[in-house]
């Protein structure tokens, strides 16, 4: 698949092939539910709680006798079905995360960076950096491929700079090529690539996408 590689100021100055092993997959929607759920599951801080009646504060006594006053008995404050009372089968802290095999996680990676690259919300750019690490430096960059819009931006390896200079953008997230995530890829309503990003790609999941498919 060839490619237009785009200068810092919005405009094509070459081409560059994706190997279609990464770019040029069938889309496989099912594998990238599975992807993204899984990382929102690992995500979740599980700290919710609720306390049953036996952690309720409060008196073990009868708050009235058993028989005769004609009304429900009860056998203390803490029962679930009265106010200020415990919880019956509430949440408790729990781990939410688990794991996905590597060869769908992978499947799922390729196959948004396919949807982006054939749906034409993926554009590879040459390389820069931010050396001041100032966001308005970098926002005046990404005034040439329309700000305001939802976008990632991958990473060619952790530049610092770079990264302070995006963090102060509510609409920009950042990605290194080798730790990409399958929710903020697809969600991004644009992806601005690094030409080396692109070509790291190109090898990075190469001799696994056969394994990955299978």
């Amino acid at each position: 698949m060839n490619q237009t590689v785009y200068s810092i100021e919005g405009k094509e100055v070459r081409g560059i092939e994706l190997n279609d092993a990464v770019f040029g997959l069938p889309i496989n929607e099912d594998v990238i539910w599975y992807a993204i759920n899984n990382e929102l599951a690992n995500r979740r801080q599980g700290n919710a709680c609720t306390k049953d009646r036996g952690e309720v504060h409060g008196s073990n006594a009868k708050p009235y006798k058993q028989k005769g006053t004609g009304r429900a008995r009860r056998g203390d404050k803490k029962s679930p079905v009265l106010v200020g009372g415990g919880v019956v089968f509430g949440p408790k802290p729990r781990d939410y995360s688990y794991s996905i095999p590597k060869k769908a996680k992978r499947l799922a990676i390729k196959s948004i960076l396919s949807l982006k690259a054939q749906s034409d919300t993926l554009k590879v750019v040459e390389d820069f950096s931010i050396e001041s690490g100032k966001t308005k430096d970098l926002a005046g960059l990404l005034k040439n491929f329309g700000d305001g819009v939802r976008t990632v931006l991958v990473l060619k390896d952790d530049d610092p700079m770079l990264k302070r200079a995006a963090a102060n953008i509510p609409w920009l997230s950042y990605l290194s090529y080798n730790r990409l995530s399958a929710h903020d890829l697809f969600y991004g309503r644009r992806v601005l690539m690094l030409e080396t990003a692109a070509k790291n790609l190109n090898e990075f999941y190469a001799g696994k996408s056969r394994e990955a498919a299978e």
